[in-house]
């Protein structure tokens, strides 16, 4: 059985990570701004990992010139990003429609490799495609609003994961309850005999 102050723990979690969604769908500006701060902040840790894995693999690892050089490289580009947050943050919308105009011709694309293996739906997969792409362009062409909808997007993740951590509580509450029946049939199936 799992102790209560740790159901206690979960339950906070999940509503503490609900109302942070919330927050970043109602501040885009703010939600960017962190997400360029962490970005910073991962590539500088990652970099650092890197550098050090180097150092202690480069007597039987070969190339590690190239894994030194890709390490410096992440640090360097770390301390930019934590330099440069509010170009970073302005930068994000730009990649983030990028991406999706990408992948969105990708998708068009490969849609017919779909057809020509017969898959029925290819059609669907050119429409998304299509989709994917028209939104792409809109969002370079506006990035304010590619803004809005990556915060929308990092907001309903977190939503999501806390939505999730709330599920599995009450997942936890119904099998520990199946447990105290099946405990309490046995008990009463050995008592009988």
């Amino acid at each position: 059985m799992i102790k209560t102050s740790t159901k206690i723990l979960l339950a906070v979690a999940g509503i503490l990570l609900i109302v942070l969604g919330i927050v970043c769908i109602a501040n885009p500006a703010a939600t960017l701004f962190s997400t360029a701060w962490m970005i910073g902040c991962l590539t500088l840790v990652s970099g650092i990992a890197e550098l050090i894995f180097t150092f202690k693999t480069q007597a039987f690892l070969p190339n590690s010139g190239t894994r030194m050089l890709s390490s410096i490289l992440q640090i360097l580009l770390g301390i930019i990003f934590l330099g440069h947050n509010l170009f970073v943050t302005i930068s994000l919308p730009i990649i983030f429609a990028s991406w999706v105009l990408i992948e969105g011709i990708i998708l068009a694309v490969q849609s017919f490799d779909y057809k020509q293996l017969g898959f029925s739906a290819w059609w669907s997969v050119l429409l998304l495609g299509i989709a994917g792409a028209v939104l792409g362009f809109l969002g370079l062409k506006n990035p304010d609003v590619a803004g809005t909808a990556l915060s929308w997007i990092i907001g309903l993740g977190i939503i999501s994961a806390g939505v999730a951590y709330l599920l599995a509580l009450f997942g936890i509450n119904r099998v520990e309850n199946h447990l105290k029946q099946f405990r309490a049939n046995v008990k009463n199936a050995i008592d009988e005999q």
